[in-house]
């Protein structure tokens, strides 16, 4: 079954001079401009595409690759706000995507980003998109194992570290503790459940629990040092490179660019005098 709003595979059914046409199955025979059209495509190849409606409710389909789809949350930056509602860029040249004013949950204004969902909106059978995403988000109680890899939109920082979404089902907590290296909203990540809570929220850890193969292990080596010196040491960038070398094993620019990262994370501070374990 088509799905708008997402990639579908369509086999192709006819050639113009303007484009390609796809066979929609129950929608008809769907349009890809000549420009978005692969090289060499021919008559009954398969392509994988994204449909949307146009301006004049038309499926559409491209091979641009957007930034959302329908079921899914992103940061988007809006272009333009009209008496309509507000539109934001999500990597359709054609078309821009809709937030209506009832969607927002705040005034949305031109330039600034916002996070929000895609969906169909059952009145019109349209794609749109809401800034009131807690409405979408999985009531059910989350049923993932410990360890278990997702998908992590990462939404906010807060006192204990970041609040990402997981799976664009539920609400996680990325603790500060779990960071080795920089985070910051709209960053896709992929992470491991650490704990399904009481109130179904989800603990998010970016390694799993026991293997550190895809943690920095020089970023490991300098907190877990950190810690056994109760939080402070003497080094930093007037450090000697022989001292660095012989305290971490590696060289000054490699620690540099670690305590650098480690800062960014929020996991230390760096002072005149050395650096410091937040």
């Amino acid at each position: 079954m088509l799905q708008p709003g997402r990639y579908n595979t369509l086999r192709v059914v006819k050639e113009v001079e303007f484009g390609i046409y796809l066979d929609g199955s129950e929608h008809g025979e769907i349009l890809m401009p000549l420009k978005y059209v692969p090289q060499g495509t021919a008559i009954d190849d398969e392509i994988e595409a994204f449909v949307y409606y146009d301006s004049e409710d038309r499926l559409i389909a491209t091979t641009e690759e957007p930034y959302i789809m329908v079921g899914e949350f992103a940061f988007l930056e809006t272009k333009s706000v009209n008496r309509v509602g507000a539109f934001l860029d999500w990597g359709i040249t054609a078309k821009d995507l809709l937030v209506p004013f009832a969607e927002q949950r705040a005034p949305m204004r031109e330039g600034g980003v916002y996070l929000v969902y895609a969906y169909i909106d059952k009145a019109s059978g349209r794609i749109a998109a809401s800034a009131k995403v807690d409405k979408f988000l999985d009531n059910e109680p989350p049923t993932y194992h410990i360890n278990q890899p997702v998908d992590l939109l990462v939404v906010q920082e807060t006192e204990l570290g970041y609040k990402v979404i997981v799976d664009n089902k539920h609400w996680g907590m990325l603790y500060r503790n779990e960071i080795f290296s920089p985070v910051e909203p709209g960053d896709y990540l992929t992470g491991y459940v650490r704990k399904v809570r009481d109130d179904d929220k989800l603990d998010i850890a970016l390694q799993p629990a026991g293997y550190k193969k895809n943690v920095d292990d020089l970023s490991l080596k300098i907190v877990d040092a950190l810690t056994a010196a109760g939080g402070f040491l003497p080094y930093g960038d007037k450090s000697d490179a022989a001292v660095i070398a012989e305290q971490f094993g590696c060289s000054k620019k490699n620690f540099k660019k670690t305590i650098g990262a480690l800062y960014k994370a929020h996991r230390i501070v760096i002072l005149p005098e050395g650096i410091k374990l937040v």
